[in-house]
């Protein structure tokens, strides 16, 4: 008999969901574009059983993948778990077997130098296959159109690393997927690999390299010649895990790092240095302009990740928590690692930033972000974070121009993600979906906007009998990139 915690890591907005179903036809308000033929993906943390603490992290659920399917103007949801090892072993068992977030000190030794991996975190389409992401161990594949689990790959042999990142960047011009794994020389290590896989999923780049300290080495971004990394003051300690303490602290007296790679790895990473620090998790986009280097990101002062303690045991301070999108920019000419030019280039405050995918790593001009209207009234339970994620804004870069959609006073809203109107549509002409889950009536609709006309609502609303559970990330796939890997062939 199943009895989960009784804390607000369990209830309320994120009482689990624990449902594999297919729904076919979803009921529909609104008109579905017709033209629309593919699968918008994302996963959100789900665990199939009580865990073995029960101050757990969220981040720690088994991973349930969505899937919704749009053809002929219609939808179809599926929702599969990622069947990984750990899940498996569990299933056999019928209870949790692994311990607390990225500790193995916690396992039940029936599971030691077992796989941990939850594949919760995102999922994309990429030669052909759903890849299933955590980044704190190997990739899982997936079948893309019927979210069956093959199992965990190394590629053939040629990336036999023991984590695989959960904020790929695929490069419009070559089709590479640009990822890095981190902590490869075992847990706490500074060790990292960035790599490219490419169109067909054949592994055809490896470049080492080493982060400063070990850190949660979440997000980066691309640009044409660099991989760009992004390090935030966390750390952890064998004494923390020893103490069952949370994996990460947030230690303000360390440095914020901009780490910039030649990714053909021609040269070594060069890393540029900000203090004070300050964090910045996701990214919104990376590009190049002669010498320098541009990167954007969320911002905030300090800790902006409640669930990640201070170090020092401050409180969480929810002011300096608050993320406002801010351009970094480092000059790779520069004799100086000093990385001292930041401006604020957006007045929301927000988190999950998306763009449209095909402008990864170049100069671009729109940019969409979940974000805070602290000014509208909220009816629902406390929310996560720093507030309740209740709008989502679009950002022109070239004009300065903020539009805001208010989901309403009983409503958050998870990661957008961008769908073109056509392949050679001009960038930001499409559509972008996003998940607004309804904290009263408990239900979630799938809505999609006219990506460039936020401020006038959703043209359609896919409506499901259920709400899902805050998810993390996800993305749109093409019908034509189901089959990638089977025609390459």
């Amino acid at each position: 008999m199943a009895h989960f915690p009784d804390n607000p890591g369990f209830t309320g907005l994120m009482r689990m969901v624990r449902l594999e179903a297919d729904i076919h036809d979803l009921e529909v308000e609104g008109e579905i574009p017709v033209a629309l033929d593919g699968a918008f993906y994302r996963v959100h943390p789900d665990p199939q059983f009580p865990p073995k603490y029960a101050d757990d992290q969220f981040f720690n659920g088994d991973g349930m993948v969505s899937q919704f399917r749009f053809k002929d103007g219609k939808v179809d949801w599926r929702q599969r778990y990622a069947q990984t090892d750990k899940w498996k072993l569990e299933r056999a068992a019928g209870k949790a077997l692994f311990g607390a977030y990225r500790n193995p000190l916690t396992d039940d030794p029936s599971v030691a130098g077992r796989i941990r991996g939850t594949a919760n975190t995102n999922v994309l389409v990429h030669a052909g296959k759903l890849l299933a992401m955590k980044e704190d161990s190997p990739c899982l594949i997936m079948d893309a159109e019927t979210l069956a689990t093959d199992g965990y790959t190394d590629f053939g042999g040629d990336l036999p690393i023991s984590a695989f990142t959960a904020h790929p960047k695929i490069d419009t011009e070559t089709g590479h997927f640009c990822g890095f794994g981190y902590a490869l020389d075992g847990p706490l290590t500074k060790a990292c690999e960035y790599f490219e896989i490419d169109a067909g999923g054949k592994v055809v780049r490896r470049v080492p390299f080493e982060v400063p300290h070990y850190t949660m080495l979440h997000d980066f971004g691309i640009t044409a010649d660099y991989a760009v990394f992004n390090v935030s003051p966390y750390m952890s300690s064998w004494e923390q895990l020893e103490k069952v303490e949370p994996h990460f602290k947030y230690d303000p007296a360390l440095p914020f790092y901009l780490g910039v790679l030649r990714r053909d790895g021609t040269a070594p990473i060069r890393w540029f240095k900000a203090e004070p620090s300050f964090c910045g998790c996701h990214v919104m986009n990376a590009f190049q302009d002669g010498t320098k280097v541009h990167f954007d990101l969320p911002v905030s002062k300090n800790n902006s990740l409640f669930f990640f303690p201070d170090v020092h045991g401050h409180p969480f301070d929810r002011e300096a928590g608050k993320t406002y999108l801010t351009r970094l920019t480092v000059d790779m000419a520069a004799n100086s690692d000093d990385l001292t030019e930041m401006q604020q280039i957006g007045a929301m405050p927000g988190e999950f930033p998306r763009i449209d995918d095909r402008m990864a790593g170049k100069p671009y001009r729109h940019g969409w972000m979940c974000t805070y209207a602290f000014d509208k009234p909220y009816e629902g339970p406390p929310g996560p974070f720093v507030g309740v994620i209740n709008s989502l804004t679009h950002f022109d870069l070239a004009t300065g121009k903020e539009t805001v959609w208010w989901a309403g006073p009983q409503c958050g809203i998870q990661e957008p993600a961008f769908i073109p109107r056509a392949p050679d549509a001009p960038e930001g002409d499409g559509y972008l979906v996003a998940l607004v889950d309804n904290h009263i009536t408990n239900y979630s609709e799938l809505c999609i906007f006219e990506a460039l006309k936020l401020d006038a609502g959703p043209i359609a609303r896919a409506k499901l009998p259920v709400r899902l559970r805050q998810g993390l990330h996800g993305n749109w796939a093409d019908a034509s990139r189901f089959h990638v890997a089977e025609e390459a062939e």
